[in-house]
């Protein structure tokens, strides 16, 4: 059962709008995990870790990396160790900081990281496909709104 099926006509349209985001959110977000891994033989993390990498040519600390991607440094170590032990990444001491390591693509992480975001972009697209231009947007003014809302009352 999906979300939206947990709603019924007298809960408030906004409850009802809520559970559509997230259904629609977790349908795309099921659909690219599938595409990563069977175009790419890699997971979302995967991607999103060599995303920040890519925003960032001089490379991120592991610290700064678990913080952009909001999760615990020892997902971003199993991740890096493995991106690490393909080539895609290479680590790098932090001058003054014996501890500290700086993760940044290589040459090959950046190539393989542009396929994998063309075909991600091309996955959003389609995604958004039955929606206008003008749907999206109006879609994402709306919800521009809604994000100035929690920003305003923060």
């Amino acid at each position: 059962m999906d979300l939206e099926a947990r709603a019924h006509a007298e809960h408030p349209e906004e409850l009802r709008l809520w559970l559509r985001l997230l259904a629609c959110t977790q349908l795309v977000e099921k659909r690219i995990r599938t595409d990563l891994r069977e175009r790419f033989d890699s997971t979302l993390p995967r991607f999103d870790l060599m995303a920040q990498l890519e925003r960032a040519p001089e490379g991120l600390r592991m610290n700064e990396l678990s913080r952009r991607m909001m999760v615990t440094g020892g997902n971003v170590t199993g991740i890096t160790d493995q991106l690490e032990a393909e080539g895609l990444v290479e680590r790098a001491e932090v001058e003054g900081d014996r501890r500290a390591f700086r993760v940044r693509l290589t040459p090959r992480g950046r190539q393989q990281f542009k396929a994998m975001a063309d075909a991600h972009e091309a996955w959003i697209v389609d995604a958004f496909a039955p929606l206008s231009p003008r749907d999206i947007q109006t879609l994402h003014t709306l919800l521009g709104k809604v994000k100035n809302h929690f920003r305003e009352t923060a």
